[in-house]
């Protein structure tokens, strides 16, 4: 018997939040303990993170190709698997080379288990219901921060980082593997094959487009913006250190964060109803902006530094779906497969190198704290920067169906 498509959702809910938690989010909590305990630098080892984004960004898109044709089973399995595998290695690396090297092969696991794939699999599962099933899994796993940081710190203080990461691959094998391999076994709709050869008048409309002003007004603003909000994201427990509070505290702050991020995809379809792109992009990005820079200069106290992250978190969260509807509020669903790759690209390679930049603005500017108020900086100018490609005109029909379009790039990003 099959399963329903009621137990996959429930499945990949469970399967998603886990590996957010032990792939992404336990990093941020153990790095400065990490460099602590091994000697490598904080920049070094957050630079091994770095790469682990990166190769899983390359490797999206043959994983996407491959689900395409074949469906999510094989590859969330596989990927589940090498997930537990790379925490293995990175927990036993007896030295850097080894670390960077077991982060690599996370970042392929990455590619395999986290949001693309999932995405993939509810949308060529679910017809009706498709947007409301997208948006369960995106609330439930939006709480791996909330969840995992916490516990990554409680682990910590018991078991050492590698002890820590050890136990994160176990829990990974038991969580993710069979429930990746048992569940997912609906048939897998057939491909729409479509002409090789797209028509001269799309790809001379896309190029157009491309050509734009507003166009590249929009991919340097979402790309420094992307900059800003991960590089703060993953320096913020090394902040909260910095500003006298214990590790359980500092994973506290981060944690919560996840609760404003959920609460950010609730309020985003008022928002997308009620306000003009230019409101939408300045709300969204401002948030990310001032909480940065409340950050970067308010040292406490603890429910003050906790309602920053919360507001951060609500940026991040209305700032994925955003980005989805971009192309379509500008220009319209005309060429959106080819536009919204080539705005992606610099946005997940900004993403990518995140995780160092906080550290080594840290170390350039000799404090996290002013590592932020540059990072609140830069969010300005790429909020500048967006809200400019908002002005013009756009599509009715992008105005008045953000969400529509949302299933399309949620494939591609998380």
């Amino acid at each position: 018997m099959r399963p329903g498509r009621g137990r996959v959702l429930a499945a990949l809910c469970v399967t998603e939040i886990v590996s957010w938690g032990l792939l992404y989010y336990a990093f941020p909590v153990l790095v400065p303990r990490i460099s602590s305990d091994t000697g490598w630098s904080s920049v070094a080892v957050t630079s091994a993170f770095s790469v682990a984004l990166a190769v899983s960004a390359l490797a999206g898109v043959p994983v996407g190709r491959f689900i395409d044709r074949h469906g999510p089973r094989l590859v969330m399995t596989a990927g589940s698997g090498l997930g537990v595998v790379t925490l293995v290695v990175i927990a036993a690396s007896p030295n850097l080379l080894v670390f960077v090297v077991g982060w690599a092969l996370a970042g392929v696991a990455m590619a395999g288990v986290l949001y693309p794939p999932a995405f993939a699999a509810i949308t060529g599962w679910f017809v009706a219901g498709r947007l409301g099933a997208l948006t369960t899994l995106t609330l439930v796993a939006g709480l791996a921060s909330t969840v995992f940081a916490p516990l990554t710190a409680a682990a910590y203080d018991q078991l050492g980082w590698r002890g820590t990461y050890f136990w994160a691959a176990v829990v990974l094998a038991v969580l993710t593997v069979p429930v990746h391999w048992l569940v997912l076994r609906r048939p897998w709709p057939r491909p729409v094959h479509v002409d090789a050869e797209e028509p001269e008048a799309e790809k001379a409309y896309a190029a157009g487009v491309v050509r734009d002003s507003r166009f590249r007004l929009l991919a340097a603003g979402l790309t420094l913006v992307a900059l800003a909000m991960y590089a703060a994201l993953l320096a913020l427990v090394p902040l909260m250190l910095e500003r006298g509070l214990s590790p359980q505290a500092a994973a506290w702050v981060l944690g919560l964060g996840g609760l404003g991020q959920v609460a950010g995809r609730l309020v985003y379809t008022a928002l997308a109803r009620h306000a003009s792109l230019t409101v939408r992009t300045v709300t969204v990005f401002g948030l990310v902006t001032v909480s940065t820079s409340v950050l970067a200069v308010v040292p406490g106290p603890v429910g003050l530094l906790v309602a920053a992250s919360m507001t951060a978190g609500v940026g991040r969260g209305i700032a994925t779906l955003l980005q989805a509807t971009a192309v379509t509020d500008r220009w319209g669903a005309r060429g959106y497969g080819r536009l919204s790759g080539v705005l992606g690209l610099p946005v997940l390679l900004a993403t990518a190198l995140a995780p160092g930049a906080g550290a080594v603005l840290a170390e350039v500017t000799g404090s996290y704290a002013t590592g932020f108020a540059v990072l609140a900086a830069v969010a300005a100018v790429g909020t500048v920067l967006t809200v400019a490609s908002t002005h013009g005109r756009a599509t009715t029909a992008g105005r008045m169906r953000p969400l529509d379009m949302q299933v399309g790039e949620f494939r591609r990003q998380s």
